[in-house]
């Protein structure tokens, strides 16, 4: 067996330390080195040595997370998994977090904690392994997943395979698919795109609760305008749509309009939204009138609707090794003879300019 993963628990919840890291001890590729109730106990910790992942909880005493996780990033970056509470300033305060570097997000309610992760484990565990691959020379220069043991299911359990697309239209749709990493990558890519632009769908793995804000938060820095779907949203020029979390997203047309249906379903590649079930949907409803981008995340969702979608005359992009903070869906989208180009995470925009 290789070296296990060193992980440093940093919450002031005693019941979460506990919870914690017996979770993650359970694992064989894992190993907690420390527990500790604030950023200063942490940093005691560190001085002896180093972790490979740190869950951190951003609410707490003597000093916040969001500090200690800029001040992680300024002088010797290490991957952080946030722990946060399913509250509206708890969304809030994890935007900070990502936006400041952090990988991804596990949640937690304010009540019933101890249940509510355990009965989390295998998205605490997977969010752990996702972390200790991270690229954070990617995160420092730009600085849900949602597992379970269960069957792996397809995009088939929402939307059969068939193509419904129109020859040509004069309107484009970008479909964007992505997890762990996904949320700075998304923000490079939006904010350089100028206000006439393609209308955009996209899908970035993320808890419910806080797709909201992580769509006023992009909104805010963006001359195109991004918000959480809903329902019957039209897909129009300047408008990125990004799916809610714990809800699959598909696109939809009316005559040549493109609208997108917010709906419930099974877990797909064990995620909702599922960026497969996305891919398909533009696959089936726009073909070649659109185009296709898988970026970094963890595991293999859109590799196969990518496929798809290229397959019904598509152009499709993936992100680069290089550029990933975490080259896994890319990965499996090459392998499956999905992407027609790789490019930087820099160059993404000029992709979608030119599509446009």
């Amino acid at each position: 067996m290789g070296k296990k993963i060193s992980v440093l628990v940093v919450d002031d919840s005693a019941t979460v330390r506990q919870v914690v890291s017996g979770i993650l001890s359970k694992d064989p590729e894992i190993r907690v080195m420390a527990v500790a109730s604030d950023p200063l106990f942490a940093m005691e910790h560190m001085k002896k040595e180093w972790p490979d992942v740190i869950t951190l909880d951003v609410e707490m005493p003597r000093m916040d997370g969001i500090s200690f996780l800029k001040h992680l990033m300024a002088t010797r970056p290490v991957p952080v998994v946030v722990c946060s509470s399913l509250t509206a300033s708890g969304a809030e305060t994890t935007m900070q977090a990502l936006a400041a570097g952090a990988i991804s997000i596990v949640t937690k309610p304010k009540l019933g904690v101890k249940q509510f992760l355990e009965d989390s484990s295998a998205n605490l565990v997977d969010a752990v392994k996702a972390a200790a691959q991270a690229n954070m020379k990617c995160v420092r220069a730009s600085a849900a997943s949602v597992a379970t043991p269960q069957q792996k299911l397809t995009a088939d359990a929402i939307l059969p395979a068939g193509s419904h697309a129109m020859a040509q239209t004069t309107e484009r749709i970008v479909a964007i698919g992505t997890s762990t990493g996904g949320t700075q990558a998304l923000e490079s890519v939006l904010t350089a795109l100028p206000r006439v632009s393609p209308g955009m769908v996209i899908v970035q793995h993320m808890p419910e609760k806080f797709t909201a804000a992580f769509a006023e938060r992009l909104n805010s820095v963006c001359a195109v305008e991004v918000v959480e779907a809903k329902h019957n949203d039209r897909v129009i020029p300047g408008r990125a749509l990004v799916a809610p979390g714990g809800r699959h997203m598909l696109l939809k047309r009316s005559g040549a309009q493109y609208y997108v249906e917010v709906i419930d379903g099974p877990l797909v590649n064990r995620h909702r939204p599922s960026v497969d079930v996305l891919f398909r949907s533009v696959a089936k409803f726009a073909g070649p009138n659109a185009l296709g981008i898988i970026m970094t995340g963890m595991g293999d969702d859109g590799a196969v609707g990518l496929l798809e979608m290229r397959q019904a005359g598509a152009r499709t992009i993936g992100q680069d090794e290089a550029t990933c903070v975490v080259y896994g869906m890319p990965k499996e989208a090459v392998k499956r003879g999905a992407v027609q180009h790789l490019v930087p995470l820099n160059l993404i925009p000029t992709e979608v300019g030119a599509f446009g």
